[in-house]
């Protein structure tokens, strides 16, 4: 049985179809099926199929499209990076071959990412599902609108409507949530306050966006749980839940948002562990790598 592969494209990214063609004919001379989607402004749709691995071109924000993909079928996936930051993507363009070569080898570093479910309820009914890899986001669809939303921890996972086993977290009164993974601690989470956090932990990081009262802060919590979300019942401005950055779904009173970790990773191929850290020291806190190993064995 022939091998196959998806390419997943950022067209907006600089130089990105050269490297796509590139990758494409490399794939045909070793006798892969490939199957191209496209990721713009719109995420194209996917249709279902059975790949051995997938290829992400683009930023961060590709990778994310890419996982809520390929996640839910355990498709590991080479993030080659075309953006700024390059967190997430973290196979420098130039080097995407190497690491392929070591992945077909076997060599290569998987990187399992905690992804989350979110299902929204309406009624006793489920209005809304999907996955992430990144954060799910509650907020007002205006700019500085207080919105009123009740947080608590569901113990009973089998219904949705079990409001009698519940441990409360509070009320809170801000401009939304932001209930991120450990992959999407160093994006919106980190912004708001939250920590940071190496990514291939379980966890689940709750932040309040400019909370009306300073005692709302960031804390962590064990990603096995489920947590939801309550709207509460008035709001003065309209409620949207996104999802990635990327999904945006449109809330209404009395809605539950519930968030528990998916039964699936994202796999991410990696030449080595070391890259997300080399990411973060140079890209965001912009440290030298030249580092004297004498600090380091102090």
């Amino acid at each position: 049985m022939g091998k196959s592969a998806c390419l997943f494209i950022n067209p907006n990214k600089k130089n990105i179809k050269e490297t796509a063609a590139l990758i494409q004919k490399e794939l045909e001379r070793r006798f892969y099926e490939i199957t191209v989607f496209h990721f713009d402004s719109k995420p194209e749709n996917v249709m279902s199929g059975k790949w051995d691995m997938a290829f992400s071109l683009g930023g961060d924000g590709t990778v994310l499209y890419t996982a809520r993909y390929m996640g839910q079928l355990g498709v590991p996936i080479l993030p080659v990076n075309f953006g700024a930051l390059g967190f997430i993507a973290g196979v420098d363009k130039e080097n995407w071959l190497d690491v392929f070569n070591l992945w077909e080898k076997g060599q290569t570093t998987l990187s399992r990412r905690c992804m989350f479910d979110i299902i929204v309820e309406r009624a006793s009914q489920t209005v809304y599902k999907n996955n992430c890899l990144n954060d799910i986001v509650v907020s007002a669809s205006g700019i500085a609108k207080l919105i009123n939303l009740d947080v608590y921890i569901d113990s009973n996972e089998e219904t949705l409507d079990n409001s009698e086993d519940k441990t409360v977290l509070g009320s809170y009164r801000c401009d939304g949530l932001i209930i991120s993974t450990p992959t999407g601690s160093t994006a919106y989470s980190m912004a708001a306050g939250g920590p940071i956090m190496d990514p291939e932990m379980e966890a689940m990081i709750l932040s309040p966006i400019c909370p009306f009262s300073l005692s709302n802060r960031s804390f962590v919590l064990p990603s096995r749980l489920t947590l939801v979300i309550n709207v509460a019942k008035e709001q003065r401005s309209e409620v949207l839940l996104t999802v990635d950055g990327q999904d945006i779904f449109k809330l209404e009173c009395l809605d539950k948002i519930h968030i528990k970790q998916a039964p699936f990773p994202a796999v991410l191929i990696y030449s080595s562990r070391h890259m997300y850290y080399s990411a973060l020291r140079t890209k965001l806190f912009n440290y030298s790598s030249n580092i004297r190993q004498g600090d380091i064995d102090a």
